[in-house]
């Protein structure tokens, strides 16, 4: 028999192990895994758990261990799915395995003070039944699984917000003069991971001038996002005064260096003049923009580049180029063509040597540079705007 002094001793190794052991993946499914598995080498012969769906469904996302005897017929077994409030309780039955005698228990994984039901953990074991303190130690493992698949979920709901006000941000920029062609696609790194703060705009200005905008706030998540959403704002409220995109970029540095909660963010302006055929440039620590000619030839333009908005140093300055409606213009962030472990002039030299087909609509030369550079599986947000002129009709000749 155990004594009472090698049983807390027991317990309290388990109760080691069960936190090094679970929610170790941070993932909710990757926790009931963890969770079956840890209580199936220490405690029982099967271990499952069933997480509960749109109604009375329940789906069985994580088992070990010989599961048949979990599905053995079991007179007097309590209900299939525990109600909210019963907490972290222990229900114990038994049944049979053949001609030995089977321990089943089942506790519900739930939230604080048990309001919400997450879905029902159960064990069982043939032979000897469960002691005090193997259901205090399977107790402390449902608990423990609750908290971790309890946060899982909040930051799953996190995400979600903070892509669904990404994806909405950016699913359109804004409204250009009719004289450009536009088209853009902003790639997030993954449904799992952390959105980060990557945008994209244009701003319809006087006399058919478009003001070109794409952006990067530093991090990752909701705030990042809340933030991109903050200098979008600004940006629209500064570009309608029609400064000059450096001194835009001036106004925006010195706006967000005043919000001690404002995170740094780069950002890449182009101001493109279509009557005079003119495109002007301003960089905020953002990477160069490309230029695919009408051979499809691409090039990376020397911008001059002032340090990132936010920190209050200020010192932008513009560049003017010639543009023409062979051109094609692309901004993007820095997901586009950074790969780690690699020189960044190595990754844009990539973006530079692609080769575009000679005429190809604006769309297809996005799809091609996201498909060139495997944009699919980026290490970070992508986002990417391009914009060429439209041909201005030619005079009809005679009178």
């Amino acid at each position: 028999m155990v004594s009472e002094h090698d049983g807390l001793a027991a317990r309290l190794r388990a109760a080691e192990e069960a936190l090094e052991r679970i929610g170790a993946s941070g993932d909710e499914r990757g926790t009931c895994r963890e969770l079956a598995g840890f209580l199936f080498r220490t405690l029982c012969d099967a271990a499952a758990v069933d997480l509960a769906g749109r109604g009375a469904a329940r789906s069985r996302v994580a088992q070990a261990g010989a599961t048949d005897l979990l599905d053995a017929p079991s007179p007097g077994a309590p209900p299939a799915a525990l109600a909210p409030g019963h907490g972290h309780r222990v229900e114990t039955w038994t049944g049979r395995a053949g001609s030995r005698p089977l321990h089943l228990a089942s506790v519900a994984l739930a939230g604080p003070g048990g309001g919400e039901a997450y879905g029902r953990l159960l064990v069982a074991r043939a032979g000897a039944g469960f002691g005090d303190h193997e259901i205090a130690t399977l107790r402390f493992a449902a608990r423990l699984a609750s908290v971790h698949i309890g946060y899982a979920r909040r930051l799953a709901a996190t995400e979600k917000t903070a892509l669904d006000l990404q994806r909405a941000l950016v699913s359109e920029p804004g409204r250009p003069h009719p004289n450009l062609e536009i088209a853009s696609r902003y790639l997030p790194v993954g449904p799992r991971a952390l959105v980060g703060g990557d945008w994209f705009e244009t701003v319809r200005l006087h006399f058919g001038r478009t003001l070109l905008v794409v952006g990067d706030v530093m991090g990752h998540g909701l705030d990042a996002a809340v933030d991109m959403n903050a200098y979008r704002s600004v940006l629209r409220e500064v570009a309608s005064t029609e400064l000059a995109p450096h001194r835009v970029l001036r106004r925006l540095d010195t706006l967000s260096a005043s919000d001690d909660t404002r995170r740094p963010a780069t950002c890449l302006l182009v101001r493109i003049d279509p009557a005079r055929g003119i495109a002007l440039y301003a960089s905020a620590g953002h990477l160069p923009p490309a230029v695919f000619g009408g051979d499809g030839a691409g090039e990376l333009l020397d911008v001059p580049v002032g340090p990132p908005l936010g920190t209050g140093i200020g010192g932008y300055e513009s560049l003017a180029r010639p543009v023409t409606a062979e051109q094609t213009l692309l901004l993007y962030t820095d997901g586009l063509v950074e790969r780690r472990g690699e020189d960044i002039d190595t990754s844009l030299a990539r973006l530079a040597g692609l080769r575009m087909a000679p005429g190809a609509p604006v769309g297809d030369i996005v799809t091609a540079v996201c498909e060139g550079l495997d944009a699919q599986h980026a290490e970070d947000d992508v986002a990417v705007l391009a914009a060429r002129l439209r041909p201005r009709p030619s005079p009809r000749a005679g009178g």
